[in-house]
């Protein structure tokens, strides 16, 4: 190693003297290390506290005795085979004395001289790295879930940056009785949320009140929300309405824009006065109560639309809460795949493990409209036709795989949902795109819609992976995939002064 002037030779890092073998028994993470064969030579405390298995017990063994896995379900054995590595999958799994483990596992091929010789694998316990994220760290009171919800902020899955500040709005939001209107596409939580911020709020000792707005007919929303007088109309009996039934508590109030305009001015008076008159009625009931609101779009072009009042928006967005759509939180698929997989082992009692390569890359490349709700119904799916199979494979889908197409042959925009931003730089058409010969070969017009898609997303960028992944609608890490996956090189798209 030669040093430059300013080396100093006392503090250059000599790597043969580290003994590694030692910093890795001491590692927070589980790792295990094996050879050619599987056979287990190092397992350091961290993964026998994850596995309950003891380290001197599992020396020497293969992986397929320790754990119930075959060659073909073990990511050991895959990277063995495969001299790939394999990150961050999420990965459940049961030793064969019966113990389960939800982890996030990655396992790296050891080369010596270009030749693998053994591979090192590294394994975070799910559930302790959820409950070690900065905001599921704070405290907070587990409620008595027999108020009328089912959920908390510790069942959110998330642990990206972006969706944690999500979060933490609604939190903080939560302590105070101002309105809050939560913004978000269907299948993205919005009732999750609803329910959090009650469960969060002085106000969860009170049942949890809500009404899908959309769902009710117009005639018949305003006496459900106000109350109704015997008399006020034809059946009609004295009822009190959720505004009275949710005194004192939380009230959701989702599809607010299905509430037809006159009876939101009826509501913004409720809002203003903490008055509500029952249908029929000229008697004032006073009530006390935090609105929670639910948009499916944003609120404004709805304004535009006349599909909602200025003033209303006003009073009820008083904090907006915006839900990502799932498109927009790849970095969180593992997180959400390896908790749908789990709740439905434990439903089915079947013995999944992990989705395939193929189909990861289908989830992490299709556009998801239906969200988290659509990918959870795709795993209940797959996981029903898995039987005791550990891996879901394209054969577990049926017809549902179909849906997973991440285009069609005349959008691009449907891969690649905000490649429209690109503005004037808009993607061309590769030749040919729609000749009836191609459309056969859907791999290929695939493959070659990709590359077109990303070669233009770079070029408008002048290189930047960050700025081209926002503008394709998909995330950084998937666009390095992708750039490594076709060979291009990055630097080929920086723009370069002429001189």
């Amino acid at each position: 190693m030669s040093l430059n002037e300013n080396s100093n030779p006392s503090v250059l890092l000599n790597i043969e003297s580290i003994d590694f073998l030692s910093v890795l028994t001491r590692l927070d993470d589980g790792v295990i290390i094996t050879d050619i064969n599987g056979t287990i030579l190092f397992y350091n405390i961290a993964q026998s506290l994850i596995d309950g298995l003891v380290p001197n017990d599992v020396i020497g063994l293969k992986v397929t005795d320790i754990y119930e896995l075959n060659n073909r379900s073990s990511m050991i054995m895959q990277v063995i085979y495969r001299h790939a590595a394999i990150k961050n999958r999420a990965f459940f799994y049961k030793t064969r004395s019966g113990k389960t483990a939800n982890t996030i596992t990655s396992v790296y091929p050891l080369f010596n001289e270009k030749i693998v010789n053994g591979v090192i694998c590294f394994v975070k316990d799910y559930e302790l790295l959820y409950r070690s994220t900065p905001m599921t760290a704070i405290t907070e009171p587990r409620p008595d879930l027999g108020n009328g919800t089912q959920y908390t902020f510790a069942d959110l899955i998330g642990s990206d940056p972006y969706f944690q500040r999500v979060v933490g709005t609604a939190r903080k939001a939560a302590a105070s009785s101002s309105p809050i209107m939560i913004q978000g596409e269907t299948g993205t939580g919005k009732e999750l949320f609803a329910q959090s911020i009650h469960n969060h709020s002085q106000r969860r000792k009170q049942k949890f009140v809500g009404i899908n707005c959309g769902a009710i007919p117009h005639d018949l929303l305003e006496g459900i929300l106000f109350g109704t007088t015997r008399g006020a109309f034809t059946g009609a009996l004295d009822k009190p309405g959720l505004f009275e039934i949710a005194h004192e508590s939380t009230l959701f109030l989702d599809e607010i824009l299905a509430m037809p305009v006159d009876l939101q001015a009826k509501l913004l008076r409720v809002l203003q006065e903490k008055l509500v008159r029952k249908v029929g009625s000229v008697k004032e009931i006073p009530v006390d109560v935090k609105i929670v609101s639910s948009v499916s779009q944003d609120p404004r072009a709805a304004i535009r639309e006349n599909r909602l009042r200025t003033d209303l928006f006003y009073r009820l967005g008083v904090v907006m809460v915006k839900l990502p759509p799932l498109r927009e939180r790849q970095d969180n698929m593992n997180e959400l795949i390896s908790h749908f997989i789990q709740k439905y082992n434990n439903c089915l009692g079947t013995n999944v493990n992990y989705i395939s390569e193929e189909i990861l890359e289908l989830f992490t490349t299709y556009h998801w409209p239906g969200n988290v709700r659509e990918l959870e119904h795709m795993i209940e799916g797959a996981m029903n036709m898995a039987g005791k199979e550990e891996i879901i494979g394209t054969e577990h889908f049926t017809q549902n795989l179909n849906c997973l197409e991440p285009f069609d042959f005349n959008n691009l925009t449907t891969a690649f949902p905000l490649l429209k931003n690109l503005g004037p730089t808009r993607v061309e058409e590769p030749p040919n795109a729609l000749d009836p010969n191609l459309q056969h070969n859907f791999t290929k017009t695939q493959a070659d819609w990709e590359k077109t898609a990303i070669k233009s997303a770079l070029t408008a960028t002048g290189g930047n992976v960050t700025k081209a992944a926002k503008n394709l609608g998909i995330s950084r890490q998937l666009l390095h995939y992708k750039i490594k996956k076709n060979k291009f090189f990055r630097t080929d798209f920086i723009q370069r002064p002429i001189i």
